[in-house]
């Protein structure tokens, strides 16, 4: 059965198969969660980056890729790159932003991930609205699980929120879930 739930914290803590990173198309690290979990990474993780970039160029917005976790408690890190906001572009970013969460839900049911951990991708300084990606997190989520139906390997899903408007965001539309 589906386990889905709410962190608010550091996604570089939490203990799970896989989390995902909200990255740049360079896959170097950057600022946020993406030079947070370079950071507590390592440098192994840069390296597997570099290797994948030198070999396949820059990941495309709403694509993902995985590599092995370094230093962080996860086995995984799949990195995402979601679209840079343009309110006159939205419906067309929002679908950019859900080939993010069914990408690395794809590749996560691929290597045999159990528990991933998802940021709140693209609301940093990509500037999509959080409430807009919160909606579009959840639903896509949910919809890539059902999907694969009993070929899914994923039991478990935790949104780690940073900070406070992302949380009450989140436990609003998960009916009031607080921790995963």
């Amino acid at each position: 059965m589906l386990q889905m739930g709410l962190v608010r914290g550091d996604i570089t803590k939490v203990e799970c198969d896989a989390i995902v990173n909200a990255a740049n198309s360079s896959l170097l690290g950057g600022g946020g969660v993406d030079g947070a979990i370079h950071s507590a990474a390592g440098p192994t993780l840069l390296a597997e980056c570099r290797a994948i970039v030198a070999k396949a160029g820059p990941c495309a917005p709403g694509d993902a890729v995985v590599t092995g976790a370094g230093d962080l408690p996860a086995r995984f890190v799949i990195h995402t790159v979601g679209p840079i906001w343009d309110e006159a572009r939205a419906e067309e970013l929002d679908a950019v932003l859900a080939s993010c969460y069914r990408r690395s839900i794809e590749l996560a049911n691929q290597h045999g991930v159990r528990s991933i951990a998802f940021p709140n991708i693209g609301t940093g300084v990509y500037r999509v609205p959080k409430d807009r990606a919160a909606r579009v997190a959840i639903s896509t989520t949910r919809a890539a699980l059902d999907d694969l139906g009993p070929r899914a390997t994923i039991n478990r899903v935790i949104f780690v929120c940073f900070d406070q408007e992302n949380t009450a965001l989140y436990e609003q539309l998960l009916g009031g879930t607080t921790s995963a």
